[in-house]
C-alpha cells in the first residue's frame, strides 16, 4: 500500500509539475518528457534568423553541420545554436534520464533482458542444489543462526540456502549473483507465508537485511575510482565496509524490535562475531597489500569466488548423479528445468519493474528532484553542514530510486571535485553503503504478487538514512 501511494504520488505530482512549468513557458518543448535521451541537449527556444544579428547567421551559416556551441561560462550549461531548414534551434543543458517511451524501451533491452539471463542461469544452478541435496545441507548448517533471525521458518527450510547465497553474493559484491538468489529465497518464503497478499515477517526482515547491502568487495567502486585516477582507488573499501555493517546491523535491530525477535541467542552472537573476524582478518591482509596488490586482490577476488561456486555446484551435483537418476532426470536436465523457471520469474517480475522505473524517469526529467534535492542541500548549508558534504548529497538521495543516477552524479562530483577529493570519495561511500529501496521493493515483492507490504518501505528508508549518516561520519574521520 505505501509502495501503491509513493509511486502514485510522485506520478501525478512529475505530470502537474511538467504541465505548471509547460503553462508558465518555463519549458519550450515537452517532447523531451517522452521521447528524449539521457544527455542529449534540451531544446530551449525556436526562432527565425532575423532575429538574431546578421553577422551570428553568417557565422552559424558556416559552420560545421550549420552549429554553434558557445561555453563561456563553465558552471553553466553549454548554450548550442543550429540553424536548420530556417530555423534556429537553441539547446541547453542535458538531459537527466531518458524519456518515458526510451525507458519503457530500454527497460526490456537493457535491463529485463540482462536480468532474465541471469536468472535462467543462476536458476538452473539452484536447481542442481535442490536436486542434489545441497540445498538441505546448507540449509541445515545455517539454520541455528537463522531460526533467531527468521522465527517463523521452520528449522532446515530451502528458503535458508537461498537466503545464504543471497547474503554470500551480496557479501562480494556479485550483483548478478545475488538478485537470482534472493529472487528464490522470496518465492521459498512465500510458500509458508499464510496470507499470499500480505509481506510476512520473515520476508520483510529478508528485505531489510538485503537493501543494508553489507558488502565486503566494493569492486565496482573501486573501478569506477581507477577510472577517475584516483590516487588509492580502494582507499573507500573500509568506509563503505563499515557504513554497509553498520546499516546491516541497524536493520536487524529495528525489524528485530518491530518483530519482537529476541536477540538474547548465543549462536547469533557467534554468527556475528564470525562476520566480523572474516572482516577484520581481510582488511588487516588487504592493507598489507601495496596500490597494484590491493586492485589486482580486490578485482579478482570477486571473480574467483563466483567461479568457485558455480564449479562446486556442478562437482557435487556430479557426484549426487543417483539422485537425479532416481528422479528419473540427470544433472543437465536439472539444470534446464531451473533455468525455465527462472525465465517465468523475470516475465513476472517485469511489470513491476517498468512501472517504477517509468515513475522514476517523470520524476527526473520533470525537474521536481532537482528541485528537492536543492531544497535539501540548502536546508543542510543553513544548519551549517559544509559544502563538501551538501555538494555529495544528491547521491545519497537518489540512491534509493535509481542506481544510474545515483552513479552518475557520483561520476560528476568525481570528475569537477577530484576523485581523492572529500566529496569525491564521500558520493563513493554514498553509492556502496545504501540500496535502490524502491526498484527492489518493487521487484522482489513483485516476484510473489505481494500487494501489502506492510512497514518494509519506511523500514528500509530509515536504514538508508542511518548508512547516509553513518557515511558523513566515517568519512569525516578518514579523510579530513
Amino acid at each position: 500500500m505505501a509502495l501503491s501511494r509513493f509511486w502514485l504520488a510522485i506520478v501525478i505530482s512529475s505530470v502537474f509539475f511538467v504541465m505548471a512549468t509547460f503553462i508558465l513557458k518555463k519549458n519550450y518543448s515537452l517532447d523531451y518528457i517522452l521521447n528524449g535521451k539521457k544527455d542529449d541537449p534540451v531544446l530551449i527556444s525556436e526562432k527565425y534568423p532575423n532575429h538574431y544579428p546578421t553577422v551570428f547567421i553568417d557565422s552559424l551559416g558556416k559552420a560545421e553541420n550549420k552549429t554553434l556551441v558557445f561555453d563561456n561560462d563553465k558552471n553553466n550549461p553549454d548554450t548550442t545554436y543550429v540553424l536548420n531548414n530556417g530555423i534556429v534551434k537553441v539547446f541547453s543543458g542535458k538531459q537527466k534520464s531518458d524519456g518515458l517511451l526510451p525507458t519503457c524501451k530500454n527497460t526490456i533491452m537493457d535491463i529485463i533482458l540482462p536480468l532474465i539471463a541471469y536468472l535462467a542461469f543462476f536458476c538452473g544452478l539452484m536447481q542442481l542444489l535442490i536436486d542434489s541435496g545441497a540445498a538441505e545441507k546448507l540449509a541445515r548448517f545455517c539454520s541455528p543462526l537463522f531460526i533467531k533471525i527468521f522465527p517463523g521458518i521452520p528449522a532446515n527450510h530451502e528458503s535458508i540456502s537461498y537466503m545464504t547465497l543471497n547474503f554470500a553474493a551480496n557479501f562480494l559484491g556479485l550483483d548478478s549473483a545475488a538478485t537470482p538468489f534472493g529472487l528464490k529465497a522470496m518465492q521459498s518464503l512465500q510458500e509458508i507465508n499464510e496470507d499470499k497478499e500480505v509481506a510476512s515477517d520473515a520476508q520483510i526482515m529478508f528485505m531489510c537485511l538485503h537493501a543494508a547491502g553489507l558488502c565486503l568487495i566494493p569492486t565496482s567502486i573501486i573501478g569506477y575510482r581507477a577510472a577517475q585516477n584516483a590516487a588509492n582507488p580502494a582507499d573507500v573499501m573500509l568506509p563503505c565496509i563499515i557504513t554497509s555493517f553498520v546499516g546491516t546491523i541497524a536493520a536487524l535491530l529495528l525489524v528485530g524490535w518491530k518483530q519482537k525477535v529476541s536477540f538474547k541467542s548465543g549462536s547469533l552472537l557467534v554468527g556475528l562475531m564470525v562476520i566480523v573476524a572474516a572482516i577484520i582478518g581481510l582488511l588487516f591482509y588487504v592493507n598489507s597489500l601495496d596500490i597494484i596488490g590491493k586492485n589486482y586482490f580486490t578485482g579478482n577476488l570477486s571473480s574467483i569466488m563466483l567461479l568457485l561456486i558455480i564449479g562446486l555446484t556442478l562437482i557435487y551435483a556430479f557426484t549426487q548423479e543417483k539422485k537425479f537418476v532416481a528422479a528419473h532426470s540427470d544433472v543437465f536436465s536439472s539444470f534446464v528445468k531451473g533455468a525455465g523457471e527462472g525465465l517465468k520469474t523475470g516475465a513476472v517480475v517485469f511489470p513491476y519493474m517498468l512501472g517504477m522505473l517509468a515513475a522514476i524517469s517523470l520524476f527526473r526529467n520533470s525537474g521536481l528532484f532537482e528541485i528537492i534535492s536543492s531544497g535539501i542541500s540548502n536546508l543542510f548549508a543553513m544548519m551549517g553542514v559544509t559544502k563538501e558534504i551538501t555538494d555529495a548529497l544528491p547521491v545519497a538521495m537518489l540512491r534509493p530510486f535509481s542506481s544510474g543516477g545515483s552513479r552518475g552524479f557520483m561520476l560528476d562530483a568525481m570528475k569537477n571535485f577530484g576523485a581523492d577529493s572529500f566529496t569525491g570519495r564521500l558520493t563513493c561511500i554514498f553509492q556502496c553503503s545504501a540500496e535502490t529501496t524502491f526498484y527492489v521493493i518493487a521487484v522482489y515483492f513483485g516476484s510473489v504478487n505481494i500487494k501489502n507490504t506492510r512497514y518494509t518501505l519506511y523500514m528500509m528508508l530509515l536504514v538508508d538514512l542511518i548508512c547516509v549518516l553513518t557515511a558523513i561520519g566515517v568519512a569525516w574521520v578518514f579523510f579530513r
